[in-house]
């Protein structure tokens, strides 16, 4: 599963392999035998591909077909679902990405320390 589902979020987000690969810290050959089935990114990849395009791990692996993505793409910037974009200046919305990103942060924490 993770193959197509890989391909399918690169060409989302309209990258390149070798984009997405220095966005992961991966080379575009690792990025190809990823989307073509013939490697399989280890652990830490698997969660930097998952951080990097705000899914699960188990929607890459295809245990679920819901990504659980809390942002959706909206023209240039990311569109939080809860927002009323009208009424938002860039900032504002700048502003509430950091809030969320550090959320995750401190989320990851937390299942750090309660899995070990």
């Amino acid at each position: 599963m993770i193959p197509q589902r890989l391909k399918a979020l690169r060409k989302s987000k309209q990258l390149t392999q070798e984009q997405l690969g220095q966005e992961i810290n991966v080379t575009k050959v690792s990025v190809s035998g990823y989307e073509n089935g013939n490697r399989t990114p280890d652990t830490a990849t698997l969660q930097r591909i998952a951080d990097f395009f705000a899914v699960s791990v188990d929607y890459l692996l295809g245990r679920t077909d819901k990504p659980t993505s809390i942002l959706t793409p909206a023209s240039s910037q990311e569109n939080l679902f809860f927002l009323d974009e009208e009424n938002i200046t860039p900032e504002e919305a700048e502003e509430l990405k950091k809030h969320l990103e550090f959320l995750r942060f401190k989320a990851k924490e937390v299942n750090r320390e309660e899995t070990e």
